[in-house]
């Protein structure tokens, strides 16, 4: 593969006069800009002239907060894609090369109140706003989007407010409720969770015993992270972040196969466990993760902390509940207590979360007579984007068509992402004929 780096100015707000405002994408004040960070992906079996030639697609990552992918060479989706498409890989704002969000550049902007303004510039909107600036200065026409995860909720928006800007869409694992509160959202989640601690345990029964001696240790004595750290029990209870994956669920039956070891002072946890756990559960490498997670789903109401608040219904997960379940994707507000890379951002958090006026990232009528071809992989058994929920969605988006299958989990593009990207193609190409 050939790689090209590229940098974008962009303005901070699009939109100009801050969060709520109604006005069309590049309308904004763009008094203060950032850069955002892209790098494009060709596949050596076109010449450098036929590259030129090929249609760009936009690749949408999951997150938010994550920051697009390294490829060393095209395998699996991208490696379908590359035949047809100059691949354009997205550091969305905040991210990666892009200018940073974090805990040192964000104090940078001054008290926790201009941080979390700051930070309302970096959701959906914005993303789909950057990547229309970045679309014209490269001169492409309409062009085609892959959104995974999250970056199928980016791709709604898209289709809300800048269709004109697409010729198709590819979502997987993404199809965002619209309107739906972000407690109904997590209560589905939840049920989703504890199916999937059932299942697991039922593959691996000596595991649940692990899980209940690594729980009981932890309750009794203290352990440290490589980072210095506390491993608590709710922080242990992050690991079940492998129950998402199809295949990658097996790696957690792997982590936990030599958690413990001897030592002078008896059974401890080992080290070689206490180093993977580390990169499971600390949110250095992604601290917008945590920061605007629950924002995803804000749609002119806060958040107030919904997973925590959901999690109140559900004793079953408690920390000092027996037997102990493991959680999903959800965001705590302890999170900004016990990760020291988040605790300098927990006023922000805090009020981030209690930020009551978010501004819809959807227009539904414009959803209702959407012209664009949209295929969409919803996979049925998905413990971080509900089916019944995505299939609501599928059917308030004129002409999605849905792939629904038992086959894969929320990481299926890692599994087989080249059928499953050249599968759901095939579905926009044909609803184009």
């Amino acid at each position: 593969m050939r790689t090209t780096e590229h940098y974008f100015t962009v303005p901070l707000d699009h939109f100009g006069t801050g969060a709520g405002a109604e006005t069309a994408p590049g309308t904004g004040d763009a008094a203060e800009t950032i850069t955002v960070f892209a790098r494009e992906y060709v596949s050596t079996a076109h010449t450098e002239a036929e590259a030129e030639e090929l249609p760009w697609l936009l690749f949408l990552q999951g997150g938010p907060g994550g920051r697009g992918n390294r490829f060393a060479s095209l395998g699996g989706w991208s490696k379908a894609a590359a035949r047809d498409f100059r691949i354009l890989m997205l550091d969305q704002r905040g991210t990666g090369l892009s200018s940073p969000a974090d805990r040192n550049t964000l104090p940078l902007r001054g008290t926790a109140e201009e941080q979390a303004a700051y930070l309302e510039h970096f959701r959906a909107d914005s993303i789909v706003a950057d990547a229309e600036l970045i679309r014209e200065v490269l001169g492409s026409g309409p062009w085609s989007i892959y959104g995974q995860s999250y970056g199928g909720f980016c791709a709604l928006t898209y289709l809300s407010v800048a269709p004109d800007g697409l010729k198709e869409a590819l979502i997987t694992g993404g199809l965002a409720p619209l309107s739906c509160p972000a407690d109904d959202i997590y209560r589905a989640t939840f049920q989703r969770v504890a199916e999937r601690n059932t299942e697991y345990f039922s593959w691996y029964p000596e595991d649940r015993r692990t899980v209940e001696r690594i729980a009981g240790h932890l309750r009794r004595n203290e352990e440290f992270l490589p980072d210095g750290g506390r491993l608590t029990v709710e922080r242990f209870q992050m690991v079940g972040a492998f129950l998402g994956g199809n295949t990658r669920v097996d790696g957690l039956h792997y982590l936990l196969e030599d958690a413990f070891t001897e030592s002078l002072h008896g059974s401890r946890l080992s080290d070689a466990f206490l180093e993977q756990v580390q990169g499971i559960v600390s949110r250095l490498a992604n601290p917008l993760y945590a920061l605007m997670h629950e924002s995803i789903y804000g749609q002119g109401q806060a958040s107030d902390w919904a997973a925590w608040r959901v999690l109140q219904e559900h004793p079953e997960f408690h920390p000092d509940a027996t037997p102990l379940l493991l959680t999903g994707e959800m965001v705590y507000p302890w999170y900004f207590e016990q990760d020291a890379a988040l605790e300098p951002l927990r006023q922000v958090a805090h009020l981030l979360a209690g930020k009551a006026d978010w501004k819809p990232l959807y227009d539904c009528d414009q959803l209702a007579n959407n012209t664009v071809p949209v295929a969409a992989a919803v996979y049925r058994d998905d413990i971080y984007v509900d089916r019944a929920l995505s299939l609501e969605t599928a059917a308030a988006v004129r002409g999605l068509q849905v792939w629904e299958t038992p086959d894969f989990h929320h990481d299926g593009i890692a599994d087989d992402g080249e059928s499953i990207f050249g599968r759901l193609l095939g579905m926009v190409r044909s609803a184009r004929h």
